[in-house]
């Protein structure tokens, strides 16, 4: 077994436990966290920032967690919605006029959090560089005709839901979906996790790892190397380049397990919380290939909503058992990736059901 620090409640060790084999499996540093009841009982981590095992992962150690931020920006929606500022139902087009081109003026807000718009990706090449400038990806996605006719299908979005959603709340707000989120979401819940990186910052990220058969499988338009340069620490991609810890998506997602508050601090109302549960589409997503069930911008399994990030960080949220469980690694792994988060949420689940 690995070592590894932190606090654990007695009750929640076999989640320590989990980490620790982990650690000493294909885990290079990784963080675990539990939050129960609006209380944080599990706060781990382990392992290490490099390949070489050099340098050790910290208490405030952050690394880029992919798709896991889908949770956050979503969460920014919600909290629109249940101020009342958002209409779900609604056309994108009400707040964001040039979306109604080319077919789309049929798509809703709903649309977006449920990957059932028709933008699964962009028409025609394009780089990573280009998504760095947000009005020329936004405007080329409100030009786009939809690839199939809205709300009738599902094709995960996995870059696109962040320019999609976070565009919205951009003409909402007048604020970029990264300022929102931490001005209204991480900063009154005091949640070291950040969509657009301050250089302040750099020196406790965890570089990414690229697995041992390369730096992305064929046809993924990102891989592991393009996280590193600094221009990817600094854009806000509110679909992949979230910036955290276990820790702190714990925190934050946890407020989807209690009613709407997180660490202390409302961020919704309980009824605005729910919401989540509104099922957008259940069947074969078209880009995935497999069966799911999507809500408001998260998978749902009976009571609990959750996504994960490429290579395997991934978070949990059970509004019965009002639980939140978050993993977050550096170690990308393409197949069986989620194999480690897995781990973690089920020696979670065996200590809340004990």
């Amino acid at each position: 077994m690995a070592d590894i620090e932190g606090n654990c409640d007695r009750k929640f060790e076999k989640v320590g436990e989990a980490l620790a084999a982990s650690l000493a499996a294909d885990d290079v540093g990784a963080s675990v966290a539990v939050v129960v009841d609006g209380e944080p009982v599990v706060d781990l981590w382990g392992g290490h920032l490099d390949a070489a095992r050099t340098t050790a992962w910290e208490r405030d150690t952050i690394t880029n967690v992919w798709s896991t931020t889908k949770t956050m920006t979503a969460l920014c929606a919600l909290v629109l919605a249940d101020r009342g500022e958002l209409d779900l139902d609604a056309p994108v087009a009400v707040y964001w006029p040039e979306f109604a081109a080319a077919g789309k003026e049929t798509v809703l807000v709903r649309h977006l959090l449920g990957h059932t718009a028709g933008l699964p990706d962009f028409e025609g090449p394009i780089a990573v560089e280009d998504l760095y400038d947000w009005p020329a990806v936004t405007a080329r996605l409100a030009a786009q005709a939809p690839q199939w006719a809205p709300g009738a299908a599902a094709g995960y979005h996995s870059v696109t839901f962040g320019f999609l959603v976070g565009e919205v709340v951009r003409r909402v707000t007048g604020r970029t979906l990264g300022t929102f989120f931490a001005e209204e979401v991480a900063g009154p819940v005091g949640a070291d996790f950040h969509i657009g990186l301050g250089a302040e910052h750099d020196h406790r990220v965890a570089p990414l790892l690229a697995d041992p058969r390369g730096d992305k499988p064929p046809g993924f338009l990102i891989g592991v190397s393009d996280s590193h340069p600094v221009a990817w620490r600094r854009a806000e991609l509110p679909a992949v380049n979230g910036y955290g810890n276990a820790r702190s998506v714990a925190a934050v997602q946890s407020a989807l397990a209690c009613g709407g508050v997180a660490g202390g601090v409302r961020l919704l109302s309980a009824a605005g919380s729910e919401r989540v549960f509104e099922e957008q589409f259940h069947g074969v997503d078209r880009v995935i290939g497999a069966s799911i069930r999507y809500g408001l911008g998260y998978r749902l399994d009976g009571r609990t909503c959750s996504w994960g990030g490429w290579g395997g960080s991934v978070v949990l949220v059970d509004a019965d058992l009002r639980m939140a469980v978050a993993y977050v690694m550096n170690q990308v792994l393409w197949e069986d990736g989620y194999a480690r988060g897995l781990g973690v949420v089920m020696a979670a689940y065996d200590a809340v059901m004990a």
